[in-house]
């Protein structure tokens, strides 16, 4: 079995903003939606710490995605609000908000996974972190472009998952209580995504 830890385990959302999310292409926007939303509620299970970055938020009025800024008010308010640094890992405050969670694994999502995710990936990687990027909590414009950052996280070390996989892979046992609540919040992740992506807060 994996050797990942939801106590050793931190949960990062680059740039999930309205109007990013917009230029996904690969797949339904709501179906990365969806997947961040619940990528977060697990979180909150699992007590992992959420570090969340922006980009040109203000400058460009591209505010982050409201159904993730009322589920979790405290990262919302925390989050680090790049000002045009590319790389999140290359912005201090954002290291220093990694840093602090004390956590050495980061599951990784980002909007998109050719610009936001794979930079910052590929340098906590290189930082000596042990990162997980989360593929369908995100996105790209084109395929060959997410076919590409995919492949060259992936030559970098960074291990490619699904919201299904990392939130099976932290849960261990459906039978613990912990366990119980993530089957039920995969539950309902399949059903709103069948029934035409309804998010229920």
């Amino acid at each position: 079995m994996t050797n990942l830890k939801a106590q050793d385990s931190a949960l990062i959302l680059i740039d999930h903003q309205v109007i990013s999310m917009g230029f996904i292409k690969t797949q339904e926007p709501e179906t990365a939606k969806l997947n961040s939303v619940t990528l977060v509620k697990a979180s909150q299970v699992l007590g992992l710490p959420n570090v969340w970055t922006s980009s040109t938020e203000d400058d460009n009025k591209d505010w982050w995605i409201p159904e993730l800024a009322d589920l979790h008010p405290a990262a919302h308010a925390k989050r680090v609000k790049r000002t045009g640094i590319i790389d999140s890992w290359d912005d201090p405050e954002f290291r220093r908000a990694v840093e602090a969670t004390g956590r050495r694994t980061l599951i990784m999502a980002g909007t998109t996974n050719d610009g936001c995710l794979i930079y910052t990936a590929i340098s906590a990687k290189e930082a000596g972190y042990d990162v997980y990027a989360v593929l369908d909590a995100g996105g790209s414009v084109f395929e060959i472009s997410d076919n590409a950052a995919n492949l060259r996280m992936a030559q970098a070390g960074v291990k490619l998952t699904t919201t299904a996989a990392i939130l099976g892979e932290l849960a261990k046992d459906w039978a613990t209580p912990q366990g119980a609540e993530i089957r039920k919040l995969l539950a309902e992740n399949l059903t709103a995504a069948i029934g035409g992506f309804g998010l229920s807060k």
